[in-house]
């Protein structure tokens, strides 16, 4: 693996791509699905997620905005900006499209297959370095179980993407056949900031950007102590889930909370044998990016000293996002002993096809190395 602008391999486990238009995924519906599009006008209507709406500053960083069109449809910019302007071996491309969101069952999840195909194709066919996550509808698991053993077979999907806030919390044993089949195939769940918008927040809807874009932060902190509480990782005691944009700070004194109040309820969740804290650096990852560290404050350092564990943090660039400035993505000095671990074996030890594709290109480099010398 190369070293990036950091001085160690680095793996981003977080860039963003996004669709241009509904009529890009033409090409990969089948004719049903294809002339339900033209007869519906489907394949004119714009699928943004309305709480990661493409023209605020923080769809983008203005120098990663591209000249036309949505953030996140320019490979050479993704290139520039995140893979070569960090030096990073790969990165994990997440794409956010709202027909996950649709309370037509059918249809979120032709848009699910639609858009994977679609990743496949015209970005990871054409750019090595990256990898992706399968879109699902989350909201139907059979039918996302379906997906994921239709796309499980390319190594180039490395996860399964869910979204914070959707139809119930996803300790739910409704989920449990998602999970089941990712751990199968030996792929973590990414838990991704953003909604279906099929329930509100806990005290009722908001009204603007800014009370959506907040309450992720308290989603996360739900979706953590119901996979705990649910007995999600008992029964999958392999699950790895990564939770990308959730911030970080919040998780020690949340934890904190959860900790205490099951010391004295814990009868009611047997299934719970140890401390939440416990269970969660087990199975619990976060993406550096945004990182909520107050000014002067040195929170990176902090939480790991708190949560106990130095294997919980994923770098992230979250490319186009603009969350932070310039190189700053790495909230901690590159001299620290922290630096490899979460630039890199972090993700390593998360994602086995990543280590498969680690181990594959070392491999390959070895053979080609024999070849030339004899």
């Amino acid at each position: 693996m190369q070293n990036s602008i950091f001085g160690h391999p680095a793996i981003d486990c977080d860039v963003h791509i996004a669709v241009p238009s509904t009529a890009a995924l033409m090409p990969y519906l089948d004719a049903y699905w294809f002339d339900a599009f033209r007869t519906r006008g489907i394949d004119r209507v714009s699928f943004n997620l309305t709480g990661d709406p493409p023209n605020t500053p923080l769809a983008a960083r203005p120098d990663w905005r591209p000249k036309s069109g949505k953030p996140g449809t320019d490979l050479a910019l993704l290139r520039s900006g995140a893979l070569d302007g960090f030096g990073s071996s790969f990165a994990i491309a997440n794409c956010l499209f709202g027909g996950v969101a649709l309370h037509s069952d059918d249809l979120a999840a032709v848009f699910c297959k639609a858009v994977n195909d679609w990743v496949a194709e015209e970005w990871l066919d054409r750019e090595p370095r990256l990898r992706a996550s399968i879109l699902v509808p989350q909201q139907a698991p059979d039918l996302a179980v379906a997906e994921i053993e239709r796309r499980a077979g390319d190594r180039r999907f490395v996860q399964v993407s869910m979204l914070a806030m959707g139809t119930e919390l996803l300790g739910r044993r409704g989920y449990w056949p998602i999970y089941e089949a990712a751990v199968r195939h030996g792929l973590p769940i990414g838990v991704h900031a953003g909604g279906l918008y099929h329930h509100p927040t806990l005290n009722g809807w908001g009204s603007f950007f800014l009370e959506d874009y907040v309450a992720n932060a308290f989603a996360f902190e739900n979706q953590v102590v119901s996979l705990v509480s649910e007995g999600a990782f008992a029964k999958f005691p392999e699950l790895k889930v990564v939770l990308i944009e959730s911030g970080v700070t919040w998780m020690p004194p949340a934890l904190w909370r959860f900790n205490k109040t099951w010391r004295g309820v814990r009868s009611e969740v047997p299934w719970v044998k140890r401390t939440p804290a416990d269970i969660v650096r087990q199975h619990i990852r976060l993406t550096t990016q945004p990182f909520d560290e107050p000014d002067g404050v040195p929170w990176l350092q902090r939480f790991v000293e708190q949560m106990k564990s130095e294997d919980m943090l994923l770098f992230s660039t979250d490319f186009p996002h603009w969350h932070f400035d310039g190189t700053d993505a790495f909230p901690l000095s590159p001299s620290s002993p922290l630096a490899r671990k979460i630039l890199c074996e972090n993700a390593l030890a998360t994602y086995p096809r990543l280590s498969e594709s680690l181990a594959d290109s070392v491999a390959g480099k070895e053979t080609a190395s024999k070849e030339l010398s004899s």
